[in-house]
Protein backbone atom coordinates (compact mmCIF):
# COMPACT_ATOMS: atom_id res chain seq x y z
CA UNK A 1 0.00 0.00 0.00
CA UNK A 2 1.44 3.37 -0.97
CA UNK A 3 1.94 5.84 1.85
CA UNK A 4 0.61 8.55 -0.47
CA UNK A 5 -2.89 7.07 0.01
CA UNK A 6 -2.63 7.70 3.75
CA UNK A 7 -1.19 11.20 3.28
CA UNK A 8 -4.02 12.10 0.91
CA UNK A 9 -6.62 10.89 3.42
CA UNK A 10 -4.93 12.73 6.30
CA UNK A 11 -4.96 15.98 4.34
CA UNK A 12 -8.71 15.69 3.75
CA UNK A 13 -9.40 14.74 7.37
CA UNK A 14 -7.30 17.65 8.60
CA UNK A 15 -9.26 20.06 6.39
CA UNK A 16 -12.63 19.33 8.03
CA UNK A 17 -14.00 19.84 11.54
CA UNK A 18 -17.19 17.87 10.83
CA UNK A 19 -17.26 14.61 12.75
CA UNK A 20 -19.41 12.73 10.22
CA UNK A 21 -17.21 13.84 7.35
CA UNK A 22 -14.11 12.71 9.26
CA UNK A 23 -15.70 9.31 9.85
CA UNK A 24 -16.64 8.94 6.17
CA UNK A 25 -13.07 9.79 5.09
CA UNK A 26 -11.68 7.30 7.59
CA UNK A 27 -14.11 4.59 6.42
CA UNK A 28 -12.90 5.14 2.87
CA UNK A 29 -9.25 4.87 3.96
CA UNK A 30 -9.85 1.66 5.91
CA UNK A 31 -11.78 0.08 3.04
CA UNK A 32 -8.85 0.77 0.72
CA UNK A 33 -6.34 -0.72 3.14
CA UNK A 34 -5.09 -4.30 2.49
CA UNK A 35 -5.79 -6.57 5.45
CA UNK A 36 -2.10 -7.36 5.96
CA UNK A 37 -1.36 -3.72 6.92
CA UNK A 38 -4.69 -2.69 8.49
CA UNK A 39 -3.22 -2.71 12.01
CA UNK A 40 -0.27 -0.57 10.91
CA UNK A 41 -2.55 1.97 9.23
CA UNK A 42 -4.68 2.22 12.38
CA UNK A 43 -1.61 2.74 14.59
CA UNK A 44 -0.21 5.38 12.21
CA UNK A 45 -3.58 7.16 12.23
CA UNK A 46 -3.29 7.29 16.02
CA UNK A 47 0.13 8.90 15.53
CA UNK A 48 1.86 5.81 16.96
CA UNK A 49 3.46 2.56 15.85
CA UNK A 50 2.24 0.46 18.79
CA UNK A 51 -0.78 0.53 21.13
CA UNK A 52 -0.71 3.29 23.75
CA UNK A 53 0.20 0.88 26.54
CA UNK A 54 3.42 -0.26 24.84
CA UNK A 55 6.03 2.15 26.11
CA UNK A 56 7.90 2.45 22.83
CA UNK A 57 7.90 5.76 21.00
CA UNK A 58 9.75 6.88 17.89
CA UNK A 59 11.55 9.42 20.03
CA UNK A 60 12.65 12.15 17.64
CA UNK A 61 13.08 15.59 19.15
CA UNK A 62 12.36 18.70 17.08
CA UNK A 63 16.07 19.57 16.91
CA UNK A 64 16.98 16.21 15.40
CA UNK A 65 14.05 16.39 12.97
CA UNK A 66 15.27 19.79 11.75
CA UNK A 67 18.73 18.33 11.08
CA UNK A 68 17.17 15.45 9.11
CA UNK A 69 15.19 17.94 7.01
CA UNK A 70 18.37 19.94 6.36
CA UNK A 71 20.09 16.77 5.18
CA UNK A 72 17.18 15.69 2.98
CA UNK A 73 16.47 19.10 1.42
CA UNK A 74 19.97 20.45 0.95
CA UNK A 75 19.01 23.74 2.62
CA UNK A 76 20.81 25.52 5.42
CA UNK A 77 19.74 24.89 9.00
CA UNK A 78 19.16 28.61 9.54
CA UNK A 79 16.70 28.65 6.61
CA UNK A 80 14.72 25.74 8.03
CA UNK A 81 14.63 27.23 11.54
CA UNK A 82 13.54 30.63 10.21
CA UNK A 83 10.65 29.07 8.30
CA UNK A 84 9.70 26.96 11.31
CA UNK A 85 9.37 30.12 13.41
CA UNK A 86 6.89 31.47 10.89
CA UNK A 87 4.88 28.28 10.30
CA UNK A 88 4.98 26.90 13.84
CA UNK A 89 4.51 23.47 12.24
CA UNK A 90 7.46 21.26 11.36
CA UNK A 91 5.24 19.27 8.99
CA UNK A 92 4.36 22.36 6.92
CA UNK A 93 8.00 23.43 6.87
CA UNK A 94 9.06 19.95 5.73
CA UNK A 95 6.46 20.01 2.96
CA UNK A 96 7.76 23.37 1.74
CA UNK A 97 11.45 22.45 1.66
CA UNK A 98 10.97 18.98 0.19
CA UNK A 99 8.89 20.60 -2.57
CA UNK A 100 11.80 22.88 -3.48
CA UNK A 101 14.80 20.79 -2.51
CA UNK A 102 18.00 21.72 -4.27
CA UNK A 103 19.89 18.52 -3.62
CA UNK A 104 19.85 16.14 -6.59
CA UNK A 105 18.68 12.66 -5.67
CA UNK A 106 18.34 9.39 -7.50
CA UNK A 107 14.85 8.31 -8.52
CA UNK A 108 13.08 6.56 -5.66
CA UNK A 109 10.39 3.95 -5.60
CA UNK A 110 7.14 5.33 -4.12
CA UNK A 111 7.03 5.10 -0.32
CA UNK A 112 4.89 2.27 0.99
CA UNK A 113 3.12 1.97 4.34
CA UNK A 114 5.34 -1.03 5.09
CA UNK A 115 8.53 0.94 4.41
CA UNK A 116 7.42 3.94 6.49
CA UNK A 117 6.28 1.77 9.39
CA UNK A 118 9.42 -0.38 9.28
CA UNK A 119 11.63 2.73 9.35
CA UNK A 120 9.67 4.25 12.24
CA UNK A 121 10.04 0.95 14.10
CA UNK A 122 13.82 0.89 13.57
CA UNK A 123 14.01 4.45 14.88
CA UNK A 124 11.98 3.51 17.96
CA UNK A 125 14.01 0.40 18.71
CA UNK A 126 17.45 1.95 18.30
CA UNK A 127 19.31 2.94 21.46
CA UNK A 128 22.76 3.32 22.92
CA UNK A 129 25.88 4.60 21.22
CA UNK A 130 25.22 5.88 17.71
CA UNK A 131 21.43 5.92 18.16
CA UNK A 132 21.08 9.63 17.36
CA UNK A 133 23.11 9.34 14.14
CA UNK A 134 21.13 6.29 13.03
CA UNK A 135 17.78 8.00 13.70
CA UNK A 136 19.01 11.03 11.77
CA UNK A 137 20.02 8.90 8.79
CA UNK A 138 16.78 6.91 8.79
CA UNK A 139 14.56 10.00 8.97
CA UNK A 140 16.59 11.86 6.33
CA UNK A 141 16.26 8.82 4.06
CA UNK A 142 12.47 8.78 4.46
CA UNK A 143 12.19 12.51 3.78
CA UNK A 144 14.41 12.21 0.70
CA UNK A 145 12.11 9.53 -0.72
CA UNK A 146 8.89 11.31 0.27
CA UNK A 147 6.68 13.59 -1.77
CA UNK A 148 6.08 17.02 -0.18
CA UNK A 149 2.71 15.92 1.20
CA UNK A 150 4.14 12.65 2.53
CA UNK A 151 6.97 14.60 4.18
CA UNK A 152 4.42 16.68 6.10
CA UNK A 153 2.89 13.63 7.78
CA UNK A 154 6.14 11.71 8.20
CA UNK A 155 7.57 14.68 10.09
CA UNK A 156 4.48 15.18 12.22
CA UNK A 157 4.34 11.50 13.12
CA UNK A 158 7.98 11.16 14.19
CA UNK A 159 7.77 14.26 16.39
CA UNK A 160 4.48 13.15 18.00
CA UNK A 161 2.40 15.96 16.50
CA UNK A 162 0.11 14.24 13.97
CA UNK A 163 -3.08 15.48 15.70
CA UNK A 164 -5.74 14.85 13.08
CA UNK A 165 -8.55 15.39 15.57
CA UNK A 166 -9.54 11.72 15.30
CA UNK A 167 -10.42 10.04 18.59
CA UNK A 168 -10.34 6.29 19.19
CA UNK A 169 -14.15 6.28 19.19
CA UNK A 170 -14.15 7.65 15.63
CA UNK A 171 -11.86 4.81 14.54
CA UNK A 172 -14.26 2.30 16.13
CA UNK A 173 -17.19 3.86 14.25
CA UNK A 174 -15.24 3.65 11.02
CA UNK A 175 -14.28 -0.02 11.59
CA UNK A 176 -17.91 -0.93 12.38
CA UNK A 177 -19.11 0.76 9.20
CA UNK A 178 -16.29 -0.45 6.95
CA UNK A 179 -16.13 -4.08 8.09
CA UNK A 180 -19.03 -4.76 10.46
CA UNK A 181 -21.91 -3.86 8.19
CA UNK A 182 -22.82 -0.58 9.88
CA UNK A 183 -22.89 1.34 13.15
CA UNK A 184 -25.01 -1.38 14.74
CA UNK A 185 -21.78 -3.42 14.97
CA UNK A 186 -20.13 -0.67 17.01
CA UNK A 187 -21.01 -2.22 20.39
CA UNK A 188 -19.22 -5.47 19.55
CA UNK A 189 -16.17 -3.72 18.14
CA UNK A 190 -16.01 -1.37 21.13
CA UNK A 191 -16.23 -4.27 23.58
CA UNK A 192 -13.17 -5.82 21.90
CA UNK A 193 -11.31 -2.53 22.21
CA UNK A 194 -12.35 -2.04 25.82
CA UNK A 195 -10.87 -5.37 26.91
CA UNK A 196 -7.65 -5.01 24.90
CA UNK A 197 -6.92 -1.27 24.51
CA UNK A 198 -5.35 -2.24 21.17
CA UNK A 199 -7.07 -0.65 18.16
CA UNK A 200 -4.64 -2.28 15.76
CA UNK A 201 -5.42 -5.80 17.02
CA UNK A 202 -9.15 -5.07 16.94
CA UNK A 203 -8.87 -3.86 13.33
CA UNK A 204 -6.86 -6.95 12.34
CA UNK A 205 -9.44 -9.31 13.85
CA UNK A 206 -12.53 -7.57 12.41
CA UNK A 207 -10.96 -7.48 8.93
CA UNK A 208 -9.64 -11.06 8.92
CA UNK A 209 -12.35 -12.85 10.96
CA UNK A 210 -15.37 -10.54 10.83
CA UNK A 211 -17.80 -10.02 13.69
CA UNK A 212 -17.56 -13.69 14.71
CA UNK A 213 -13.91 -13.14 15.48
CA UNK A 214 -14.70 -9.97 17.40
CA UNK A 215 -17.30 -11.81 19.49
CA UNK A 216 -14.62 -14.31 20.52
CA UNK A 217 -12.16 -11.58 21.46
CA UNK A 218 -10.27 -12.63 24.58
CA UNK A 219 -8.82 -10.80 27.54
CA UNK A 220 -5.04 -11.18 27.48
CA UNK A 221 -2.69 -10.70 30.41
CA UNK A 222 -0.37 -7.87 29.36
CA UNK A 223 -3.03 -5.93 27.46
CA UNK A 224 -4.70 -3.46 29.86
CA UNK A 225 -8.48 -3.42 30.09
CA UNK A 226 -9.96 0.07 29.82
CA UNK A 227 -11.11 0.95 33.34
CA UNK A 228 -14.72 1.04 34.41
CA UNK A 229 -15.82 4.48 35.64
CA UNK A 230 -18.39 5.63 38.17
CA UNK A 231 -21.19 8.16 38.16
CA UNK A 232 -21.67 10.39 41.20
CA UNK A 233 -24.54 11.22 43.54
CA UNK A 234 -24.70 13.36 46.67
CA UNK A 235 -26.79 11.41 49.19
CA UNK A 236 -27.23 7.85 50.51
CA UNK A 237 -30.95 8.00 49.65
CA UNK A 238 -30.27 8.73 45.97
CA UNK A 239 -27.57 6.07 45.80
CA UNK A 240 -29.67 3.27 47.29
CA UNK A 241 -32.65 4.20 45.15
CA UNK A 242 -30.50 4.11 42.01
CA UNK A 243 -28.91 0.75 42.96
CA UNK A 244 -32.16 -1.05 43.66
CA UNK A 245 -32.36 -0.55 47.43
CA UNK A 246 -29.14 -2.37 48.35
CA UNK A 247 -25.48 -2.08 47.39
CA UNK A 248 -21.89 -2.93 48.17
CA UNK A 249 -20.12 0.13 49.56
CA UNK A 250 -16.32 0.21 49.37
CA UNK A 251 -13.79 2.70 50.67
CA UNK A 252 -12.62 5.13 47.97
CA UNK A 253 -8.92 5.49 48.70
CA UNK A 254 -7.00 8.67 47.88
CA UNK A 255 -4.33 7.01 45.76
CA UNK A 256 -3.38 6.11 42.20
CA UNK A 257 -5.65 3.59 40.53
CA UNK A 258 -3.60 0.77 39.08
CA UNK A 259 -4.30 -2.32 37.01
CA UNK A 260 -1.83 -5.11 37.74
CA UNK A 261 -1.11 -7.85 35.21
CA UNK A 262 0.65 -10.92 36.59
CA UNK A 263 2.02 -13.55 34.22
CA UNK A 264 4.01 -16.09 36.17
CA UNK A 265 6.75 -14.12 37.89
CA UNK A 266 6.33 -11.06 35.69
CA UNK A 267 4.16 -8.16 36.89
CA UNK A 268 3.25 -5.07 34.88
CA UNK A 269 1.41 -2.11 36.39
CA UNK A 270 -0.78 0.19 34.28
CA UNK A 271 -2.22 3.57 35.26
CA UNK A 272 -5.85 4.51 34.63
CA UNK A 273 -4.51 6.18 31.44
CA UNK A 274 -3.11 2.73 30.49
CA UNK A 275 0.50 3.89 30.76
CA UNK A 276 3.06 1.43 32.07
CA UNK A 277 4.10 2.66 35.52
CA UNK A 278 5.95 -0.39 36.90
CA UNK A 279 9.18 1.63 37.11
CA UNK A 280 7.49 4.13 39.46
CA UNK A 281 6.37 1.39 41.85
CA UNK A 282 9.00 -1.39 41.91
CA UNK A 283 8.03 -2.07 45.53
CA UNK A 284 4.38 -2.53 44.48
CA UNK A 285 5.49 -4.94 41.75
CA UNK A 286 7.21 -7.08 44.41
CA UNK A 287 4.13 -6.95 46.63
CA UNK A 288 1.97 -8.26 43.78
CA UNK A 289 4.40 -11.07 43.07
CA UNK A 290 4.28 -12.21 46.69
CA UNK A 291 0.61 -11.65 47.50
CA UNK A 292 -1.33 -12.67 44.36
CA UNK A 293 -1.72 -16.43 44.52
CA UNK A 294 -3.04 -16.90 40.96
CA UNK A 295 -0.29 -17.62 38.43
CA UNK A 296 -1.88 -15.41 35.76
CA UNK A 297 -4.20 -12.59 36.82
CA UNK A 298 -5.44 -9.06 36.22
CA UNK A 299 -6.41 -7.09 39.33
CA UNK A 300 -7.39 -3.52 40.08
CA UNK A 301 -6.58 -1.54 43.15
CA UNK A 302 -5.43 1.73 44.66
CA UNK A 303 -1.77 2.41 45.35
CA UNK A 304 -1.76 4.68 48.41
CA UNK A 305 1.15 6.58 49.94
CA UNK A 306 1.56 5.84 53.64
CA UNK A 307 3.51 7.39 56.47
CA UNK A 308 6.55 5.13 57.01
CA UNK A 309 6.48 5.85 60.74
CA UNK A 310 2.77 5.41 61.51
CA UNK A 311 1.30 3.58 58.52
CA UNK A 312 -1.35 6.30 58.15
CA UNK A 313 -2.55 7.07 54.63
CA UNK A 314 -1.17 10.16 52.92
CA UNK A 315 -2.92 12.23 50.21
CA UNK A 316 -2.64 11.41 46.52
CA UNK A 317 -0.24 14.30 45.81
CA UNK A 318 2.50 12.54 47.80
CA UNK A 319 2.70 9.98 45.00
CA UNK A 320 3.95 12.66 42.60
CA UNK A 321 7.42 12.04 44.06
CA UNK A 322 7.22 8.62 42.39
CA UNK A 323 7.27 10.26 38.96
CA UNK A 324 10.87 11.40 39.36
CA UNK A 325 12.92 9.19 37.09
CA UNK A 326 16.23 9.21 38.94
CA UNK A 327 15.21 9.39 42.60
CA UNK A 328 12.90 6.40 42.80
CA UNK A 329 15.02 4.56 45.39
CA UNK A 330 14.79 7.50 47.79
CA UNK A 331 11.07 7.93 47.04
CA UNK A 332 10.42 4.30 48.00
CA UNK A 333 11.98 4.99 51.42
CA UNK A 334 10.34 8.38 51.96
CA UNK A 335 6.94 7.60 50.40
CA UNK A 336 6.20 3.87 50.78
CA UNK A 337 2.89 2.56 49.46
CA UNK A 338 0.18 0.14 50.48
CA UNK A 339 -2.12 -1.64 48.03
CA UNK A 340 -5.88 -1.83 48.44
CA UNK A 341 -7.36 -4.26 45.89
CA UNK A 342 -10.97 -3.80 44.81
CA UNK A 343 -11.52 -5.98 41.71
CA UNK A 344 -10.24 -8.98 39.79
CA UNK A 345 -10.87 -9.11 36.03
CA UNK A 346 -9.02 -12.29 35.09
CA UNK A 347 -7.61 -15.24 36.98
CA UNK A 348 -5.94 -18.39 35.62
CA UNK A 349 -7.90 -18.71 32.38
CA UNK A 350 -11.16 -17.18 33.63
CA UNK A 351 -12.39 -13.89 32.11
CA UNK A 352 -14.30 -12.30 34.98
CA UNK A 353 -15.31 -9.04 33.30
CA UNK A 354 -18.76 -10.40 32.47
CA UNK A 355 -19.30 -11.95 35.90
CA UNK A 356 -21.42 -10.15 38.55
CA UNK A 357 -19.94 -8.31 41.53
CA UNK A 358 -20.22 -11.13 44.10
CA UNK A 359 -18.41 -13.62 41.84
CA UNK A 360 -15.55 -11.19 41.30
CA UNK A 361 -15.36 -10.25 44.98
CA UNK A 362 -15.25 -13.91 46.02
CA UNK A 363 -12.43 -14.57 43.54
CA UNK A 364 -10.58 -11.47 44.81
CA UNK A 365 -10.68 -12.84 48.37
CA UNK A 366 -9.39 -16.15 47.04
CA UNK A 367 -6.41 -14.92 45.02
CA UNK A 368 -5.12 -12.13 47.30
CA UNK A 369 -3.03 -13.03 50.33
CA UNK A 370 -3.57 -10.14 52.74
CA UNK A 371 -0.65 -8.56 54.60
CA UNK A 372 -0.07 -5.29 56.43
CA UNK A 373 0.71 -3.64 53.04
CA UNK A 374 -1.63 -5.55 50.72
CA UNK A 375 -5.32 -5.47 51.62
CA UNK A 376 -8.73 -5.77 50.03
CA UNK A 377 -10.86 -2.62 49.98
CA UNK A 378 -12.92 -2.28 53.17
CA UNK A 379 -16.59 -2.83 52.30
CA UNK A 380 -20.08 -3.53 53.56
CA UNK A 381 -23.34 -4.68 51.98
CA UNK A 382 -26.21 -2.46 53.04
CA UNK A 383 -29.66 -1.22 52.15
CA UNK A 384 -29.91 1.10 55.13
CA UNK A 385 -29.48 4.86 54.64
CA UNK A 386 -28.13 5.49 58.15
CA UNK A 387 -25.68 2.60 57.93
CA UNK A 388 -24.39 3.84 54.57
CA UNK A 389 -23.94 7.37 55.97
CA UNK A 390 -22.07 6.06 59.04
CA UNK A 391 -19.81 3.95 56.83
CA UNK A 392 -19.16 7.01 54.67
CA UNK A 393 -18.12 9.07 57.71
CA UNK A 394 -15.89 6.21 58.91
CA UNK A 395 -14.17 6.18 55.50
CA UNK A 396 -13.48 9.92 55.83
CA UNK A 397 -12.10 9.41 59.36
CA UNK A 398 -9.80 6.69 58.03
CA UNK A 399 -8.30 9.08 55.48
CA UNK A 400 -10.30 8.11 52.39
CA UNK A 401 -12.07 10.35 49.88
CA UNK A 402 -15.41 8.68 50.47
CA UNK A 403 -17.12 5.59 49.03
CA UNK A 404 -17.74 3.80 45.77
CA UNK A 405 -21.17 2.19 45.95
CA UNK A 406 -21.56 -0.77 43.61
CA UNK A 407 -24.50 -2.68 42.24
CA UNK A 408 -24.88 -6.25 43.49
CA UNK A 409 -27.55 -7.20 40.95
CA UNK A 410 -27.18 -10.05 38.45
CA UNK A 411 -26.11 -7.60 35.76
CA UNK A 412 -23.36 -6.04 37.92
CA UNK A 413 -20.64 -6.87 35.40
CA UNK A 414 -17.40 -4.98 34.91
CA UNK A 415 -18.29 -2.41 32.22
CA UNK A 416 -14.84 -1.96 30.69
CA UNK A 417 -14.32 1.54 29.31
CA UNK A 418 -17.77 2.72 30.36
CA UNK A 419 -19.18 5.18 32.89
CA UNK A 420 -22.46 3.85 34.24
CA UNK A 421 -24.78 3.56 37.18
CA UNK A 422 -23.43 0.21 38.35
CA UNK A 423 -20.79 2.17 40.29
CA UNK A 424 -21.57 5.45 42.05
CA UNK A 425 -19.07 7.71 43.83
CA UNK A 426 -20.08 9.26 47.12
CA UNK A 427 -17.49 11.78 48.26
CA UNK A 428 -17.57 14.29 51.10
CA UNK A 429 -17.21 17.30 48.80
CA UNK A 430 -20.32 16.27 46.84
CA UNK A 431 -22.55 17.21 49.77
CA UNK A 432 -22.91 20.92 49.01
CA UNK A 433 -22.97 23.19 45.98
CA UNK A 434 -19.45 23.81 44.80
CA UNK A 435 -17.37 22.71 47.71
CA UNK A 436 -17.23 19.91 45.17
CA UNK A 437 -13.99 19.66 43.19
CA UNK A 438 -14.22 18.83 39.50
CA UNK A 439 -11.64 17.49 37.06
CA UNK A 440 -11.52 19.64 33.92
CA UNK A 441 -9.52 19.49 30.69
CA UNK A 442 -7.37 22.37 29.41
CA UNK A 443 -8.49 23.16 25.84
CA UNK A 444 -7.24 26.75 25.44
CA UNK A 445 -5.30 29.56 27.08
CA UNK A 446 -4.95 33.31 27.20
CA UNK A 447 -1.64 35.16 27.31
CA UNK A 448 -0.69 36.73 30.62
CA UNK A 449 -0.42 40.45 31.17
CA UNK A 450 1.72 42.49 33.59
CA UNK A 451 3.37 40.15 36.11
CA UNK A 452 2.16 37.15 34.09
CA UNK A 453 3.66 38.35 30.79
CA UNK A 454 5.47 35.52 29.06
CA UNK A 455 3.21 32.83 30.47
CA UNK A 456 -0.53 32.10 30.46
CA UNK A 457 -2.81 34.39 32.42
CA UNK A 458 -5.73 31.96 32.37
CA UNK A 459 -6.73 28.62 30.88
CA UNK A 460 -9.99 27.63 29.19
CA UNK A 461 -11.36 24.47 30.79
CA UNK A 462 -13.87 21.93 29.53
CA UNK A 463 -15.97 18.98 30.65
CA UNK A 464 -16.25 15.75 28.66
CA UNK A 465 -19.46 14.76 26.86
CA UNK A 466 -19.29 10.98 26.23
CA UNK A 467 -22.43 11.05 24.06
CA UNK A 468 -20.74 13.23 21.42
CA UNK A 469 -17.13 12.38 22.36
CA UNK A 470 -16.37 16.10 22.62
CA UNK A 471 -15.12 18.57 25.21
CA UNK A 472 -17.43 21.45 26.18
CA UNK A 473 -16.13 24.65 27.77
CA UNK A 474 -17.34 25.34 31.30
CA UNK A 475 -15.05 28.00 32.78
CA UNK A 476 -11.98 30.18 32.38
CA UNK A 477 -9.54 29.81 35.29
CA UNK A 478 -6.67 32.08 36.26
CA UNK A 479 -6.73 31.75 40.06
CA UNK A 480 -4.86 29.34 42.32
CA UNK A 481 -1.72 29.02 40.19
CA UNK A 482 1.60 29.55 41.97
CA UNK A 483 4.61 31.16 40.28
CA UNK A 484 5.98 27.65 39.82
CA UNK A 485 2.73 26.56 38.13
CA UNK A 486 2.83 29.57 35.79
CA UNK A 487 6.38 28.72 34.79
CA UNK A 488 5.53 25.05 34.31
CA UNK A 489 2.25 25.36 32.34
CA UNK A 490 3.66 26.54 28.97
CA UNK A 491 6.27 23.76 29.07
CA UNK A 492 3.70 21.15 30.05
CA UNK A 493 1.29 22.24 27.30
CA UNK A 494 3.83 22.95 24.54
CA UNK A 495 3.51 19.55 22.85
CA UNK A 496 -0.29 19.86 22.79
CA UNK A 497 -0.55 23.24 21.03
CA UNK A 498 -2.67 23.19 17.85
CA UNK A 499 -3.08 25.90 15.24
CA UNK A 500 -6.84 26.19 15.63
CA UNK A 501 -9.63 24.96 17.85
CA UNK A 502 -9.36 21.17 18.12
CA UNK A 503 -12.04 19.20 16.27
CA UNK A 504 -13.26 17.64 19.54
CA UNK A 505 -13.65 20.98 21.35
CA UNK A 506 -16.99 22.78 21.42
CA UNK A 507 -16.40 26.46 22.20
CA UNK A 508 -18.02 29.81 21.53
CA UNK A 509 -15.05 31.52 23.16
CA UNK A 510 -11.98 32.35 21.07
CA UNK A 511 -8.87 31.33 22.98
CA UNK A 512 -5.53 32.93 22.13
CA UNK A 513 -3.86 29.50 22.17
CA UNK A 514 -5.61 26.19 21.48
CA UNK A 515 -4.62 22.75 22.75
CA UNK A 516 -5.57 19.21 21.98
CA UNK A 517 -7.51 17.93 25.03
CA UNK A 518 -4.98 16.14 27.22
CA UNK A 519 -4.05 17.79 30.54
CA UNK A 520 -6.55 17.48 33.41
CA UNK A 521 -6.66 19.86 36.39
CA UNK A 522 -8.64 19.67 39.62
CA UNK A 523 -10.69 22.83 40.15
CA UNK A 524 -12.92 24.15 42.91
CA UNK A 525 -15.65 26.69 42.15
CA UNK A 526 -18.27 28.75 43.99
CA UNK A 527 -21.38 27.64 42.07
CA UNK A 528 -22.76 26.40 38.78
CA UNK A 529 -24.73 28.96 36.76
CA UNK A 530 -26.47 29.29 33.41
CA UNK A 531 -24.22 30.72 30.70
CA UNK A 532 -24.82 32.03 27.17
CA UNK A 533 -21.11 31.68 26.27
CA UNK A 534 -20.10 28.27 27.59
CA UNK A 535 -21.09 25.08 25.77
CA UNK A 536 -21.23 22.64 28.70
CA UNK A 537 -24.64 20.91 28.54
CA UNK A 538 -26.08 23.42 26.06
CA UNK A 539 -29.94 23.41 26.11
CA UNK A 540 -30.03 20.89 28.98
CA UNK A 541 -31.50 23.44 31.43
CA UNK A 542 -32.58 26.36 29.26
CA UNK A 543 -32.64 26.74 25.49
CA UNK A 544 -29.66 28.70 24.17
CA UNK A 545 -27.72 28.40 27.44
CA UNK A 546 -24.98 26.15 28.68
CA UNK A 547 -23.61 25.83 32.21
CA UNK A 548 -20.57 27.53 33.72
CA UNK A 549 -18.60 27.31 36.95
CA UNK A 550 -18.26 30.69 38.69
CA UNK A 551 -15.11 31.81 40.52
CA UNK A 552 -13.02 28.73 39.71
CA UNK A 553 -9.76 28.12 41.55
CA UNK A 554 -7.04 25.61 40.69
CA UNK A 555 -6.53 23.36 43.73
CA UNK A 556 -2.90 22.59 42.89
CA UNK A 557 -3.67 19.06 41.69
CA UNK A 558 -2.55 18.07 38.20
CA UNK A 559 -4.57 14.92 37.49
CA UNK A 560 -1.81 13.23 35.50
CA UNK A 561 -3.41 9.89 36.32
CA UNK A 562 -6.55 10.80 34.38
CA UNK A 563 -7.12 10.67 30.63
CA UNK A 564 -9.16 13.59 29.25
CA UNK A 565 -12.11 11.22 28.79
CA UNK A 566 -11.98 10.54 32.56
CA UNK A 567 -12.72 14.19 33.35
CA UNK A 568 -15.95 15.39 34.92
CA UNK A 569 -18.76 14.97 32.40
CA UNK A 570 -21.19 17.64 31.24
CA UNK A 571 -23.99 15.49 32.62
CA UNK A 572 -22.40 15.58 36.06
CA UNK A 573 -22.34 19.39 35.95
CA UNK A 574 -26.09 19.31 35.11
CA UNK A 575 -26.62 17.13 38.19
CA UNK A 576 -24.70 19.59 40.36
CA UNK A 577 -26.76 22.50 39.05
CA UNK A 578 -30.04 20.69 39.70
CA UNK A 579 -29.05 19.69 43.24
CA UNK A 580 -27.88 23.23 43.93
CA UNK A 581 -31.19 24.63 42.63
CA UNK A 582 -33.20 22.13 44.68
CA UNK A 583 -31.31 23.08 47.82
CA UNK A 584 -32.00 26.78 47.26
CA UNK A 585 -35.71 26.12 46.64
CA UNK A 586 -35.99 24.05 49.82
CA UNK A 587 -34.17 26.57 52.02
CA UNK A 588 -36.32 28.70 54.44
CA UNK A 589 -35.03 31.89 52.82
CA UNK A 590 -36.67 31.01 49.50
CA UNK A 591 -40.08 30.95 51.18
CA UNK A 592 -39.81 34.49 52.52
CA UNK A 593 -41.91 37.19 50.78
Amino acid sequence: MQYAVIAEAYEKIEATTKRLEMTDLLVNLLKNTPEEVIDKVVYLTQGRIYPDFVSIEIGVAERLAVKALVKASGRRESEVEEDLKKSGDLGITAQKFIASKRQLTFAHQPLTVEKVYETFDKMAQTSGSGAVDLKLALLAGLLSAASPKEARYVMRTVTGNLRLGIADMTVLDALAIAYGGGKEARELVERAYNVSSDLGRVAKVVVEKGLEGVEKFEVLVGEPIRPMLAERLSSPEEILEKLGGKCAAEYKYDGERIQAHKKGDEVTLFSRRLETISNQYPDAVELFKKCVKARNAILEGECVAVNPATGEMRPFQELMHRRRKYEIKQAIEDYPVSLFMFDVLYADGHDLTLKPYFVRRKMLEKVVEKTDRVKIATSIITGNVDELEKFFLKAIEDGCEGLVCKSIARDSVYQAGARGWLWIKYKRDYKSEMTDTVDLVIVGAFHGRGKRAGTYGAVLLATYNPETDTFETVTKCGTGFTDEDLEKLPKMLKSHVVGRKHARVQSLIEAEVWFEPNVVLEVLGAEVTLSPIHTCATNAIRRGNGLAIRFPRFTGKYRLDKAPEDATTSKEIVGMYQRQLKKIQESPASAEP
